[in-house]
């Protein structure tokens, strides 16, 4: 006697919502013959970008481009006189510009959260907390001698080969990233300073004191501004904030009269022309230069001042260069290029839904803008001279990279779910 023996059919467990949807997508996707989405890429969104994207993308390459040109222009005679050939500062800066471009394509797609996780050996660091201390060894190691090396007067800058890196660049950044994941999780405690605003003060001055020890003004500067506009985005007590201005700006000023040295380069800007031949002698230099651009510029590789009138052509005054061959309507396509990436920066900041981007991509937006008006701002004689670079314009790999890097980071941002 045969036994018919039938296969009782399990009844299916009832699926949640969230995971019903899940699984119809991930069918869809295999029916489409594409790969289904990760969880990450659902939460940074891989649909079409708002327009704040391309715009940052677009003008950071323009404005790459813009600085190679001009690169080339500004340092074709000083490398000529140097290496014998006029493409050696040209050729490295495109180099500095491939890694830049590599560098910033993974800033976009790098996961913003992994800032924010806590390390495993010590649980109560999260890995944006860790950065910063790595950058404050780099800036202390540019000390030392025989690792460190000094640049016009600074000993800011590592020696690397025939390269050298200059870390109070990525301390910058740094700096930015830590305060947003501090001040984004502690977002319910803004009002307890010990918990907030002191272990991130404490650690823009490390950075710092250290960028004045290395005589890197300008970096100390840029580094305090980035400080305050992150607390002012996040909602920080303003009377803390006017309490710490009003005791640091006497202590800048002691700094400023500890040398004869510091107080001539810091008044000269008052006197240009009395000291045009000593102090404020780039200066009166780039004004000669500026004022032979006129309206349209003499041309593109004609200017005069790169023939040895304006010292450091080619990286701290390399807007002297642009505005004498390309002339004010040069100078006024820059300027724009700057204000639309600065506009776009504080719009992606402001229109992200989580605190973290919020802070990072309006602390990257303040810093381009604190860099472009204190090195126009030298250039033109309306601020002292700090030694900081033009971002995207002048001569140097840790800045030009650093920026991209940064770009991208507002990018990734941006293309958040809004």
């Amino acid at each position: 006697m045969t036994v018919a023996i039938q296969r009782q059919s399990r009844k299916p467990k009832e699926m949640s919502d969230r995971r019903r949807a899940a699984f119809e997508r991930a069918q869809s996707a295999r029916t489409q013959g594409a790969k289904p989405r990760s969880r990450y890429r659902e939460k940074i969104g891989s649909g079409p970008k708002p327009l704040g994207f391309y715009m940052i993308a677009a003008i950071t390459f323009i404005l790459v481009a813009f600085g190679l040109v001009m690169v080339l222009s500004a340092s074709s005679i000083y490398s000529f006189n140097k290496e014998g050939t006029p493409w050696g500062y040209f050729s490295r800066q495109l180099f500095f510009t491939v890694v830049g471009i590599a560098g910033m394509g993974t800033a976009i797609t790098f996961p913003l959260t992994w800032f924010q996780k806590h390390t495993k050996r010590f649980s109560s660091l999260t890995f944006a907390s860790i950065l910063p201390f790595f950058g404050l060894g780099l800036m202390g190691l540019a000390l030392l001698p025989g690792i460190g090396t000094k640049v016009n007067g600074a000993r800011a800058w590592l020696q690397i080969g025939h390269q050298t890196f200059q870390p109070s660049e990525l301390m910058k950044l740094f700096i930015i990233i830590y305060g947003a994941d501090l001040l984004s999780r502690r977002e319910a405690e803004m009002g307890n300073l010990r918990r907030t605003m002191r272990p991130f003060l404490m650690i823009v001055g490390l950075g710092a004191g250290l960028a004045l020890v290395q005589s890197d003004i300008g970096s100390c500067v840029v580094m305090i501004g980035i400080a305050a506009s992150v607390l002012f985005l996040a909602g920080a007590p303003l009377r803390p904030m006017v309490g710490l201005a009003a005791v640091a700006t006497p202590l800048a000023f002691l700094f400023i009269r500890s040398s004869p040295d510091k107080l001539q380069r810091f008044t000269s800007f008052l006197d240009i022309y009395g000291t045009r031949d000593d102090k404020s002698y780039q200066v009166y230099q780039s004004w000669i230069s500026l004022s032979n651009g006129g309206l349209t510029g003499t041309g593109i590789g004609t200017g005069s001042g790169k023939w040895g009138y304006v010292p450091l052509s080619h990286s701290d005054f390399i807007f002297a260069v642009l505005a004498e061959e390309m002339g004010l309507l040069g100078v006024v396509g820059l300027i724009t290029l700057f204000s639309f990436l600065i506009y776009f920066g504080l719009q992606v900041a402001l229109s992200c839904r989580y605190r973290f981007g919020l802070l990072l991509a309006g602390g990257i937006a303040s810093w381009f803008l604190l860099q472009l008006v204190i090195n126009v701002g030298g250039v033109v004689g309306l601020l002292p001279v700090t030694g900081l670079t033009l971002p995207f314009i002048s001569f140097g790999g840790t800045s030009l990279i650093v920026s991209m890097v940064a770009c991208g980071l507002l990018m990734n941002v941006a293309r958040s779910p809004r």
